[in-house]
Protein backbone atom coordinates (compact mmCIF):
# COMPACT_ATOMS: atom_id res chain seq x y z
CA UNK A 1 0.00 0.00 0.00
CA UNK A 2 1.30 3.47 -1.17
CA UNK A 3 2.34 5.88 1.74
CA UNK A 4 0.38 8.74 2.39
CA UNK A 5 1.59 12.53 2.88
CA UNK A 6 -0.04 15.54 3.98
CA UNK A 7 1.49 19.26 2.93
CA UNK A 8 -0.30 22.05 4.63
CA UNK A 9 0.59 24.98 2.46
CA UNK A 10 -0.23 27.50 0.03
CA UNK A 11 -1.35 27.57 -3.25
CA UNK A 12 0.75 28.40 -6.40
CA UNK A 13 -0.86 29.33 -9.25
CA UNK A 14 2.13 28.89 -11.39
CA UNK A 15 2.18 25.03 -10.26
CA UNK A 16 6.31 25.75 -9.63
CA UNK A 17 6.27 25.87 -5.65
CA UNK A 18 3.59 25.45 -2.66
CA UNK A 19 0.98 22.54 -2.15
CA UNK A 20 1.45 22.00 -6.32
CA UNK A 21 4.98 21.36 -5.97
CA UNK A 22 4.72 19.47 -2.63
CA UNK A 23 1.95 17.25 -4.58
CA UNK A 24 4.21 16.25 -7.20
CA UNK A 25 6.97 15.71 -5.35
CA UNK A 26 5.14 12.88 -2.97
CA UNK A 27 4.24 11.41 -6.74
CA UNK A 28 7.33 11.44 -8.03
CA UNK A 29 8.84 9.96 -4.08
CA UNK A 30 6.32 7.42 -4.29
CA UNK A 31 3.67 8.33 -1.90
CA UNK A 32 -0.05 9.76 -1.99
CA UNK A 33 0.14 13.14 -1.52
CA UNK A 34 -2.89 15.12 0.43
CA UNK A 35 -3.39 18.60 1.08
CA UNK A 36 -4.93 21.29 3.70
CA UNK A 37 -4.40 24.65 1.59
CA UNK A 38 -3.51 27.57 3.75
CA UNK A 39 -3.80 30.40 1.01
CA UNK A 40 -3.99 31.37 -2.62
CA UNK A 41 -1.74 33.51 -4.43
CA UNK A 42 -1.19 34.62 -7.79
CA UNK A 43 2.11 33.83 -8.92
CA UNK A 44 4.11 32.81 -11.92
CA UNK A 45 7.59 32.68 -12.38
CA UNK A 46 8.24 36.44 -12.12
CA UNK A 47 6.63 37.40 -9.22
CA UNK A 48 3.44 36.91 -6.47
CA UNK A 49 0.61 39.49 -7.48
CA UNK A 50 -2.02 38.68 -5.09
CA UNK A 51 -2.53 36.56 -2.13
CA UNK A 52 -5.23 35.60 0.24
CA UNK A 53 -4.72 33.41 3.96
CA UNK A 54 -7.27 31.55 4.24
CA UNK A 55 -9.59 31.32 7.16
CA UNK A 56 -7.74 29.17 10.30
CA UNK A 57 -11.03 27.12 10.68
CA UNK A 58 -11.29 25.96 6.97
CA UNK A 59 -6.96 25.23 7.19
CA UNK A 60 -8.00 22.64 10.17
CA UNK A 61 -11.04 21.50 8.52
CA UNK A 62 -9.11 20.22 5.81
CA UNK A 63 -6.44 18.80 7.95
CA UNK A 64 -8.99 16.97 9.92
CA UNK A 65 -10.50 15.77 6.75
CA UNK A 66 -7.69 14.21 5.99
CA UNK A 67 -6.56 12.86 8.83
CA UNK A 68 -10.04 11.30 10.18
CA UNK A 69 -10.17 9.57 6.40
CA UNK A 70 -6.76 8.67 5.44
CA UNK A 71 -3.50 7.13 7.29
CA UNK A 72 -1.14 9.68 7.19
CA UNK A 73 2.63 8.71 7.48
CA UNK A 74 4.38 12.11 7.26
CA UNK A 75 3.49 15.76 7.10
CA UNK A 76 5.11 18.64 5.37
CA UNK A 77 4.23 22.82 6.14
CA UNK A 78 5.09 25.61 3.70
CA UNK A 79 3.58 28.93 3.94
CA UNK A 80 0.93 29.62 6.19
CA UNK A 81 0.69 33.45 5.53
CA UNK A 82 0.21 34.71 9.40
CA UNK A 83 0.25 34.19 12.85
CA UNK A 84 -3.56 32.55 13.51
CA UNK A 85 -2.85 29.72 10.88
CA UNK A 86 0.21 28.94 12.15
CA UNK A 87 -0.88 28.63 15.55
CA UNK A 88 -3.99 26.70 13.89
CA UNK A 89 -1.38 24.29 12.38
CA UNK A 90 0.89 23.72 15.33
CA UNK A 91 -2.06 22.81 17.37
CA UNK A 92 -3.27 20.56 14.69
CA UNK A 93 0.24 18.69 14.08
CA UNK A 94 0.72 18.84 18.03
CA UNK A 95 -2.08 16.64 18.44
CA UNK A 96 -0.43 13.89 15.79
CA UNK A 97 1.62 11.26 15.95
CA UNK A 98 3.40 11.46 12.57
CA UNK A 99 6.68 12.78 11.53
CA UNK A 100 6.52 17.06 10.43
CA UNK A 101 8.78 18.24 8.09
CA UNK A 102 8.81 22.40 8.71
CA UNK A 103 9.53 24.19 5.43
CA UNK A 104 9.70 28.14 7.49
CA UNK A 105 8.57 29.53 4.28
CA UNK A 106 8.53 33.75 5.05
CA UNK A 107 9.36 34.99 1.77
CA UNK A 108 8.91 33.35 -2.35
CA UNK A 109 12.05 33.19 -4.60
CA UNK A 110 11.12 36.68 -6.23
CA UNK A 111 11.17 38.34 -2.86
CA UNK A 112 7.52 38.71 -2.55
CA UNK A 113 6.40 38.13 1.73
CA UNK A 114 4.41 35.51 2.40
CA UNK A 115 4.40 35.63 5.92
CA UNK A 116 3.67 38.07 8.35
CA UNK A 117 5.64 39.57 11.02
CA UNK A 118 3.77 37.87 13.82
CA UNK A 119 3.25 34.72 11.60
CA UNK A 120 7.28 34.15 12.07
CA UNK A 121 7.08 34.59 15.88
CA UNK A 122 4.32 31.74 15.89
CA UNK A 123 6.30 29.70 13.44
CA UNK A 124 9.47 29.95 16.18
CA UNK A 125 7.47 29.64 19.32
CA UNK A 126 4.62 27.40 18.34
CA UNK A 127 5.49 25.06 14.95
CA UNK A 128 9.41 24.87 15.22
CA UNK A 129 8.77 22.57 18.26
CA UNK A 130 6.57 20.30 16.85
CA UNK A 131 9.10 19.55 13.68
CA UNK A 132 10.69 16.37 13.51
CA UNK A 133 12.97 18.20 10.68
CA UNK A 134 12.80 22.09 9.87
CA UNK A 135 14.68 22.76 6.58
CA UNK A 136 15.39 27.25 6.65
CA UNK A 137 17.54 28.66 4.15
CA UNK A 138 20.09 31.25 5.02
CA UNK A 139 17.39 34.06 5.16
CA UNK A 140 14.97 32.15 7.34
CA UNK A 141 17.55 31.04 9.32
CA UNK A 142 18.80 34.40 10.50
CA UNK A 143 15.05 35.24 10.61
CA UNK A 144 14.00 32.74 13.15
CA UNK A 145 17.29 32.29 15.12
CA UNK A 146 18.46 35.60 14.73
CA UNK A 147 22.03 34.97 13.89
CA UNK A 148 24.48 36.45 10.49
CA UNK A 149 25.61 34.12 8.21
CA UNK A 150 27.83 35.15 5.59
CA UNK A 151 29.92 32.17 4.40
CA UNK A 152 29.76 28.81 4.79
CA UNK A 153 31.88 28.41 8.02
CA UNK A 154 28.75 29.93 10.19
CA UNK A 155 26.32 27.27 8.66
CA UNK A 156 27.18 24.76 11.28
CA UNK A 157 26.70 27.00 14.14
CA UNK A 158 23.14 28.70 12.89
CA UNK A 159 21.68 25.03 12.41
CA UNK A 160 22.35 24.21 15.63
CA UNK A 161 20.76 27.96 16.78
CA UNK A 162 17.64 26.75 14.58
CA UNK A 163 17.67 23.83 16.07
CA UNK A 164 18.26 25.86 19.53
CA UNK A 165 14.18 26.76 19.52
CA UNK A 166 13.01 23.17 19.41
CA UNK A 167 12.79 21.21 16.11
CA UNK A 168 14.51 17.34 16.75
CA UNK A 169 16.81 18.24 13.75
CA UNK A 170 17.35 20.92 10.95
CA UNK A 171 18.53 20.68 7.10
CA UNK A 172 19.87 24.64 6.60
CA UNK A 173 20.01 24.95 3.22
CA UNK A 174 22.77 26.98 1.68
CA UNK A 175 22.31 28.28 -1.86
CA UNK A 176 21.53 31.59 -1.15
CA UNK A 177 25.86 31.93 -0.24
CA UNK A 178 28.27 32.17 -2.81
CA UNK A 179 30.02 29.19 -3.94
CA UNK A 180 28.44 25.24 -4.87
CA UNK A 181 25.72 25.03 -2.54
CA UNK A 182 26.51 23.57 1.17
CA UNK A 183 23.60 21.83 2.98
CA UNK A 184 23.95 21.58 7.14
CA UNK A 185 22.13 18.82 8.69
CA UNK A 186 22.21 19.03 12.60
CA UNK A 187 20.50 16.29 14.63
CA UNK A 188 22.09 13.14 16.75
CA UNK A 189 24.42 13.53 14.12
CA UNK A 190 25.87 16.90 12.38
CA UNK A 191 26.93 16.68 8.45
CA UNK A 192 26.93 18.74 5.20
CA UNK A 193 26.11 17.70 2.11
CA UNK A 194 27.68 19.65 -1.02
CA UNK A 195 27.09 19.57 -4.79
CA UNK A 196 28.14 22.09 -7.26
CA UNK A 197 26.25 24.34 -8.57
CA UNK A 198 23.83 24.11 -11.22
CA UNK A 199 24.29 27.52 -13.73
CA UNK A 200 20.23 28.03 -13.82
CA UNK A 201 18.12 30.38 -12.36
CA UNK A 202 15.09 28.24 -12.73
CA UNK A 203 14.76 27.02 -8.90
CA UNK A 204 11.66 27.72 -8.57
CA UNK A 205 9.84 25.72 -5.55
CA UNK A 206 13.22 24.40 -5.03
CA UNK A 207 12.67 24.75 -0.66
CA UNK A 208 9.11 23.19 -1.30
CA UNK A 209 10.29 20.23 -3.03
CA UNK A 210 13.42 19.11 -0.75
CA UNK A 211 11.13 19.17 2.07
CA UNK A 212 8.23 17.45 0.61
CA UNK A 213 10.74 14.66 -0.77
CA UNK A 214 11.97 14.65 3.25
CA UNK A 215 8.34 13.90 4.20
CA UNK A 216 7.65 11.39 1.36
CA UNK A 217 10.73 9.40 2.41
CA UNK A 218 9.88 9.41 6.02
CA UNK A 219 6.14 8.59 4.89
CA UNK A 220 7.76 5.60 3.27
CA UNK A 221 9.55 4.76 6.68
CA UNK A 222 13.26 5.96 6.03
CA UNK A 223 15.21 6.99 9.06
CA UNK A 224 15.28 10.85 9.25
CA UNK A 225 18.66 10.68 8.36
CA UNK A 226 18.28 8.48 5.10
CA UNK A 227 15.38 10.48 4.64
CA UNK A 228 17.10 14.10 4.59
CA UNK A 229 19.51 12.37 2.11
CA UNK A 230 17.16 10.75 -0.50
CA UNK A 231 15.58 14.56 0.05
CA UNK A 232 18.92 16.19 -1.25
CA UNK A 233 18.98 14.06 -3.63
CA UNK A 234 15.85 14.51 -4.86
CA UNK A 235 15.77 17.94 -5.37
CA UNK A 236 19.37 17.85 -6.88
CA UNK A 237 17.96 15.96 -9.59
CA UNK A 238 15.15 18.11 -10.48
CA UNK A 239 17.37 21.61 -10.01
CA UNK A 240 19.90 19.70 -12.52
CA UNK A 241 17.13 18.94 -15.55
CA UNK A 242 17.33 21.22 -18.47
CA UNK A 243 13.33 22.22 -18.20
CA UNK A 244 13.28 25.54 -18.40
CA UNK A 245 9.29 27.35 -18.38
CA UNK A 246 8.34 30.87 -18.35
CA UNK A 247 9.82 34.27 -18.60
CA UNK A 248 11.39 34.69 -15.23
CA UNK A 249 12.91 32.18 -12.33
CA UNK A 250 11.45 28.65 -13.69
CA UNK A 251 10.06 25.65 -11.77
CA UNK A 252 12.20 22.75 -10.92
CA UNK A 253 11.95 19.43 -12.61
CA UNK A 254 9.74 17.05 -10.58
CA UNK A 255 9.80 14.96 -13.09
CA UNK A 256 13.47 14.05 -13.07
CA UNK A 257 12.47 13.07 -9.45
CA UNK A 258 10.40 10.15 -10.39
CA UNK A 259 13.10 9.55 -13.81
CA UNK A 260 15.54 9.39 -11.03
CA UNK A 261 13.59 6.46 -8.93
CA UNK A 262 12.87 4.89 -12.08
CA UNK A 263 16.40 4.59 -13.20
CA UNK A 264 17.26 3.03 -9.84
CA UNK A 265 14.36 0.32 -9.69
CA UNK A 266 15.44 -0.77 -13.49
CA UNK A 267 18.72 -1.01 -12.65
CA UNK A 268 18.27 -3.47 -9.56
CA UNK A 269 15.77 -5.64 -11.37
CA UNK A 270 18.75 -5.76 -13.98
CA UNK A 271 21.16 -7.06 -11.39
CA UNK A 272 22.83 -3.13 -11.11
CA UNK A 273 23.98 -2.37 -7.41
CA UNK A 274 21.75 -0.23 -5.50
CA UNK A 275 22.19 3.46 -5.49
CA UNK A 276 23.75 4.45 -2.03
CA UNK A 277 23.84 7.77 -0.87
CA UNK A 278 26.47 8.14 2.37
CA UNK A 279 24.28 7.79 4.82
CA UNK A 280 22.66 4.76 2.86
CA UNK A 281 26.24 3.35 3.14
CA UNK A 282 26.81 3.85 6.63
CA UNK A 283 23.83 1.91 7.35
CA UNK A 284 24.39 -0.88 5.27
CA UNK A 285 27.93 -1.17 6.67
CA UNK A 286 26.52 -0.70 10.72
CA UNK A 287 24.04 -3.68 9.34
CA UNK A 288 26.43 -6.33 8.27
CA UNK A 289 29.18 -5.58 11.00
CA UNK A 290 25.98 -6.37 13.38
CA UNK A 291 25.47 -9.35 11.53
CA UNK A 292 29.05 -10.53 11.68
CA UNK A 293 29.52 -9.62 15.24
CA UNK A 294 26.18 -12.40 16.16
CA UNK A 295 27.34 -14.88 14.18
CA UNK A 296 30.68 -14.62 12.12
CA UNK A 297 33.08 -17.37 12.80
CA UNK A 298 36.58 -15.97 14.01
CA UNK A 299 38.59 -18.51 11.94
CA UNK A 300 37.11 -16.90 9.11
CA UNK A 301 39.18 -13.60 10.20
CA UNK A 302 41.98 -13.17 8.75
CA UNK A 303 45.46 -12.06 10.75
CA UNK A 304 44.80 -8.11 9.60
CA UNK A 305 41.50 -8.24 10.74
CA UNK A 306 37.92 -8.19 8.16
CA UNK A 307 36.56 -4.98 6.89
CA UNK A 308 33.55 -4.56 5.39
CA UNK A 309 33.45 -1.27 2.63
CA UNK A 310 29.86 -0.27 0.56
CA UNK A 311 30.64 2.62 -2.05
CA UNK A 312 27.86 5.47 -2.53
CA UNK A 313 27.17 5.83 -5.97
CA UNK A 314 29.49 9.07 -6.37
CA UNK A 315 32.65 7.65 -4.88
CA UNK A 316 35.50 8.51 -6.78
CA UNK A 317 38.15 8.09 -3.78
CA UNK A 318 38.86 6.13 -0.63
CA UNK A 319 37.34 8.56 1.56
CA UNK A 320 34.20 8.58 0.05
CA UNK A 321 34.03 4.66 0.72
CA UNK A 322 32.43 3.93 3.92
CA UNK A 323 34.21 1.01 5.56
CA UNK A 324 34.89 -0.07 9.59
CA UNK A 325 37.49 2.41 11.20
CA UNK A 326 40.05 -0.46 12.58
CA UNK A 327 38.30 -3.48 10.71
CA UNK A 328 36.84 -6.56 13.14
CA UNK A 329 39.17 -9.07 14.57
CA UNK A 330 38.69 -11.94 16.39
CA UNK A 331 38.76 -11.47 20.35
CA UNK A 332 37.77 -13.72 23.21
CA UNK A 333 34.13 -12.67 22.72
CA UNK A 334 33.93 -13.47 19.07
CA UNK A 335 33.99 -11.45 16.44
CA UNK A 336 34.05 -7.68 17.22
CA UNK A 337 34.49 -4.30 15.37
CA UNK A 338 37.38 -1.87 17.39
CA UNK A 339 36.00 0.89 16.04
CA UNK A 340 33.02 2.88 13.93
CA UNK A 341 31.59 3.21 10.59
CA UNK A 342 32.46 6.11 8.64
CA UNK A 343 33.52 7.54 5.17
CA UNK A 344 37.23 7.17 4.68
CA UNK A 345 37.62 4.71 7.16
CA UNK A 346 39.49 1.58 5.27
CA UNK A 347 41.79 2.63 2.11
CA UNK A 348 42.90 -0.73 1.33
CA UNK A 349 39.44 -2.70 0.69
CA UNK A 350 38.55 0.84 -0.40
CA UNK A 351 40.52 1.23 -3.34
CA UNK A 352 39.87 -2.27 -4.27
CA UNK A 353 36.31 -2.04 -4.86
CA UNK A 354 36.64 1.60 -6.37
CA UNK A 355 38.63 -0.48 -8.91
CA UNK A 356 36.10 -2.82 -9.92
CA UNK A 357 34.00 -0.12 -10.05
CA UNK A 358 35.87 1.05 -12.71
CA UNK A 359 35.05 -1.35 -15.20
CA UNK A 360 32.08 -2.62 -13.51
CA UNK A 361 29.44 -0.01 -11.65
CA UNK A 362 27.47 -2.78 -10.51
CA UNK A 363 29.32 -3.76 -7.79
CA UNK A 364 28.92 -1.32 -4.59
CA UNK A 365 30.64 -3.86 -1.47
CA UNK A 366 33.33 -5.57 -0.87
CA UNK A 367 34.95 -7.66 2.39
CA UNK A 368 38.04 -10.02 2.99
CA UNK A 369 37.84 -13.31 4.00
CA UNK A 370 40.70 -15.36 5.32
CA UNK A 371 42.19 -17.71 2.79
CA UNK A 372 43.37 -21.42 3.26
CA UNK A 373 43.88 -23.59 0.05
CA UNK A 374 40.76 -25.80 1.00
CA UNK A 375 38.32 -22.53 1.26
CA UNK A 376 39.64 -21.08 -2.19
CA UNK A 377 38.98 -24.80 -3.82
CA UNK A 378 35.64 -25.37 -2.52
CA UNK A 379 34.68 -21.28 -3.70
CA UNK A 380 36.29 -22.10 -7.02
CA UNK A 381 33.94 -24.66 -7.04
CA UNK A 382 30.98 -22.64 -6.04
CA UNK A 383 31.64 -18.92 -7.34
CA UNK A 384 33.12 -17.42 -10.07
CA UNK A 385 36.69 -15.88 -8.79
CA UNK A 386 39.54 -14.87 -10.18
CA UNK A 387 43.17 -15.28 -9.21
CA UNK A 388 46.21 -12.56 -8.50
CA UNK A 389 49.23 -13.66 -7.64
CA UNK A 390 50.89 -10.96 -5.53
CA UNK A 391 54.58 -11.66 -7.43
CA UNK A 392 53.86 -10.45 -10.58
CA UNK A 393 53.03 -7.17 -9.30
CA UNK A 394 55.21 -4.49 -10.41
CA UNK A 395 57.55 -2.35 -8.17
CA UNK A 396 56.37 0.52 -9.85
CA UNK A 397 52.80 0.06 -9.43
CA UNK A 398 50.74 2.57 -7.96
CA UNK A 399 49.55 0.65 -5.22
CA UNK A 400 48.98 -2.70 -4.68
CA UNK A 401 44.86 -3.02 -4.22
CA UNK A 402 44.32 -0.59 -7.47
CA UNK A 403 47.15 -3.39 -9.08
CA UNK A 404 44.67 -6.08 -7.96
CA UNK A 405 41.59 -4.52 -9.16
CA UNK A 406 42.84 -4.16 -12.48
CA UNK A 407 44.41 -7.55 -12.90
CA UNK A 408 40.81 -8.90 -11.68
CA UNK A 409 38.77 -6.97 -14.17
CA UNK A 410 41.17 -7.83 -17.01
CA UNK A 411 38.95 -8.52 -20.09
CA UNK A 412 36.05 -8.70 -18.01
CA UNK A 413 32.87 -6.33 -18.07
CA UNK A 414 31.60 -8.31 -15.02
CA UNK A 415 33.36 -8.33 -11.27
CA UNK A 416 33.82 -11.76 -10.39
CA UNK A 417 32.31 -12.99 -6.70
CA UNK A 418 35.56 -13.20 -5.70
CA UNK A 419 39.07 -12.40 -6.00
CA UNK A 420 41.82 -14.70 -4.15
CA UNK A 421 45.32 -13.53 -3.49
CA UNK A 422 47.91 -16.16 -2.19
CA UNK A 423 49.99 -13.39 -0.52
CA UNK A 424 53.86 -13.06 -0.88
CA UNK A 425 56.72 -12.73 1.37
CA UNK A 426 55.33 -10.26 4.20
CA UNK A 427 51.81 -9.93 2.69
CA UNK A 428 49.24 -12.23 4.03
CA UNK A 429 46.95 -14.25 1.51
CA UNK A 430 43.24 -13.15 1.16
CA UNK A 431 40.13 -13.25 -0.64
CA UNK A 432 38.46 -10.53 -0.69
CA UNK A 433 34.65 -10.61 -1.69
CA UNK A 434 32.84 -8.58 -3.85
CA UNK A 435 29.06 -7.83 -4.16
CA UNK A 436 26.29 -5.82 -5.80
CA UNK A 437 25.37 -4.61 -2.64
CA UNK A 438 25.82 -5.08 1.27
CA UNK A 439 22.81 -7.37 1.73
CA UNK A 440 24.32 -9.68 -1.31
CA UNK A 441 28.06 -9.27 0.36
CA UNK A 442 26.30 -10.37 3.47
CA UNK A 443 24.70 -13.22 1.66
CA UNK A 444 28.36 -14.54 0.19
CA UNK A 445 30.30 -13.75 3.77
CA UNK A 446 27.07 -16.42 5.24
CA UNK A 447 27.95 -18.75 2.60
CA UNK A 448 31.81 -18.68 3.46
CA UNK A 449 30.59 -19.87 7.06
CA UNK A 450 28.25 -22.50 5.80
CA UNK A 451 31.30 -23.87 4.38
CA UNK A 452 32.71 -24.18 7.53
CA UNK A 453 30.12 -25.58 9.46
CA UNK A 454 29.48 -28.31 6.57
CA UNK A 455 32.71 -29.44 4.98
CA UNK A 456 35.43 -28.60 7.92
CA UNK A 457 37.25 -26.27 5.47
CA UNK A 458 39.78 -24.68 7.51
Amino acid sequence: MRPVALTVAGSDSGGGAGAQADLKTFEACGAFGTSALTAVTAQNTTGVTHSTVLDPAAVRAQHDAVVADFDVAAAKTGMLGDADVAAEVADALGESDFPVVVDPVVVAQSGDRLLTERGVDAVRDRLLPEATVATPNVPEAELLADVEIEAEADLREAAEAVRDLGPDAVLLTGGHLDGDPVDVYAGETTRAFTRERVDTDDTHGSGCTLSAAIAAHLASGDDLEVAVERGVDATARAIASPLSLGSGAGPVDHAAIADGRRAIADGERAGVSRSYGTTDAIEAVRDVVAALEREWPPELVPEVGTTVAVAPADATVPDDVVAVDGRLHATSRGVRATGGVAPGASSHIARFLLGVREHDLRSSAAGNVRWSRARESALRERWDVELTDRTDEPADADGTMDWAAREAMTDRERAPDAVVDRGAIGKEAMIRVVAKDADALLEKFSEVASLERDADVV
